[in-house]
C-alpha cells in the first residue's frame, strides 16, 4: 500500500485518509518500519472502508459542486459567529464546570474548534451554518478539553455527561461537515 510517512514526537501510530484518498501515517520518531507495516496490515480493512467513503464523498461533491462564500458573506458570518458562539460558551461552561480564556472566530478549512492549554478557544464560523445542536456539541467538546486535553474515555464521559446524545451530533458533522468546509474553497 502506498502512503506518506510523517514522523514526529508523538507516542502512537495514526492513520489519516486525505480528501483525495491518499493515506498518511503518523509515527513516533524511532518507530521501526516493520511496526508501521504491521500496523497498516492490521488496519487494512479500516483503511479500505474509509478510503471508499472519502472517495464516494468526493465524487458526490464533484457531481454537486458548492459555490464558495464571497468575502462579504464570510465577513458577515464571522460577525454573527462572534455574537452567537460566545453566548453558547458562556451557557455551557458552568455545565461543564470550567472557565476559559479568549474566544477567537476563524474560517478554517479543516477544524471546527480547538482549545489551547491556556484555555483559549477557537471556533470555525461555519458552525453557524450547521444545526444549533451541532454548534453546541463543538462548544461542549472544546470546553471539555479544559478538563481533559485528550480524547480519552474520561474526556468522552465528560462530553456525554453534558450532551448524552453527542454521538448523533458527531454523526451529523461526519456526514455533512465536509460539504460545509467546501464553502471556504476558492
Amino acid at each position: 500500500m502506498k502512503y506518506e510517512l510523517i514522523r514526529s514526537k508523538r507516542k502512537t501510530l495514526a492513520i489519516e485518509i486525505k480528501s483525495d484518498g491518499s493515506v498518511i501515517v503518523r509515527a513516533p520518531m524511532r518507530c521501526p518500519r516493520r511496526d508501521i507495516e504491521r500496523f497498516l496490515l492490521e488496519k487494512s480493512d479500516w483503511i479500505a472502508q474509509h478510503r471508499a467513503k472519502v472517495l464516494a464523498r468526493r465524487e458526490q461533491e464533484e457531481a454537486n459542486p458548492v459555490s464558495a462564500l464571497t468575502d462579504v458573506q464570510l465577513r458577515g458570518l464571522k460577525k454573527r459567529a462572534a455574537l452567537v458562539i460566545p453566548e453558547r460558551v458562556a451557557h455551557f461552561a458552568p455545565l461543564v464546570g470550567v472557565d476559559y480564556g479568549s474566544i477567537t472566530i476563524r474560517s478554517q478549512k479543516t477544524r471546527w474548534g480547538s482549545c489551547s492549554s491556556k484555555g483559549n478557544l477557537n471556533f470555525n464560523c461555519l458552525l453557524l451554518l450547521a444545526p444549533p445542536e451541532v454548534l453546541d456539541y463543538v462548544v461542549v467538546h472544546e470546553l471539555c478539553h479544559r478538563k481533559q486535553m485528550n480524547h480519552s474515555p474520561r474526556f468522552w464521559a465528560e462530553v456525554g455527561r453534558v450532551l448524552p446524545d453527542y454521538k448523533l451530533r458527531v454523526k451529523w458533522l461526519k456526514e455533512n461537515g465536509s460539504r460545509l468546509m467546501l464553502l471556504l474553497r476558492k
